[in-house]
């Protein structure tokens, strides 16, 4: 892994959660080769299939097509619908090809924030297990070695947060990028993030899935330049002793 150098705290963003984006993508950087996004939560990547709803992929495909018509945006790596945050796409197959074949080396980075239900024992950790996918596209840890297991590697580190106990806010540091990889390592320790139902959750305060890409550093695949974006932790991630009317603790 590349080494990690002391970073200050994720910014937070300023505007109330009422102005907060919602389907809504903004774009935070382009050249000729890509283009860097910051997702709103509840927009899918790609549709899946059979679905016509709007995705992420279908705006950047519009938002490139103004200035040429025949581009089509190439997906190198994906959030969740749920999630937000900073998303990377290419501009063309040459960008594609480069970045997925070195993506290991040329992404330094992929930082997220989450709020979890509980508080953690410690201030800093991580969590090194076996992920693998059901049939219905659940992610679930399992004994290493496991036939179509991968190793997952997630670290973590506590922020601050005062008078608060019935959740955590984290700051994750991925090393592998495995499907559901924090979203399922939280809920095996026990910490599930706060509105996913779908990993155990017994609380959604903030109406959304609260996981959040806040920081992408990457090496630009021609101009080997590193690049470094950064999208403010949604306000409403920072909670008070109040777990929301959705809370079922």
């Amino acid at each position: 892994m590349q080494h990690r150098k002391e970073r200050r705290a994720p910014p937070v963003s300023k505007a109330p959660a009422s102005h907060l984006p919602s389907g809504r993508a903004q774009f935070l950087y382009e050249d000729s080769d890509l283009i860097v996004v910051d997702k709103p939560a509840g927009l899918p990547v790609i549709a899946p299939e059979g679905s016509r709803a709007k995705t992420l992929y279908d705006i950047v495909t519009a938002h490139m097509q103004k200035t040429n018509p025949r581009g089509r945006a190439a997906v190198v790596h994906r959030l969740d619908r749920d999630t937000s945050g900073v998303m990377l796409f290419a501009k063309n197959a040459r960008t594609k090809k480069a970045l997925m074949d070195n993506w290991n080396k040329l992404v330094h980075k992929r930082g997220y924030v989450a709020l979890i239900e509980g508080t953690v024992p410690a201030e800093c950790g991580t969590l090194d297990s076996w992920l693998i996918e059901n049939h219905t596209g659940q992610v679930y840890e399992t004994k290493p070695g496991t036939r179509g297991a991968l190793r997952a590697i997630t670290h973590w580190k506590t922020i601050p947060q005062p008078c608060v106990t019935r959740y955590t806010l984290v700051e994750l540091e991925l090393e592998t990028g495995r499907k559901h990889q924090i979203r399922a390592q939280l809920a095996a320790i026990g910490h599930p993030v706060a509105g996913d139902a779908r990993y155990g959750a017994r609380t959604d305060p903030a109406s959304r899935l609260c996981l959040h890409a806040h920081l992408l550093e990457f090496e630009h695949p021609f101009t080997h330049k590193v690049l470094v974006f950064e999208s403010p932790v949604p306000k409403v991630f920072y909670q008070s002793e109040n777990p929301g009317p959705h809370s079922r603790l």
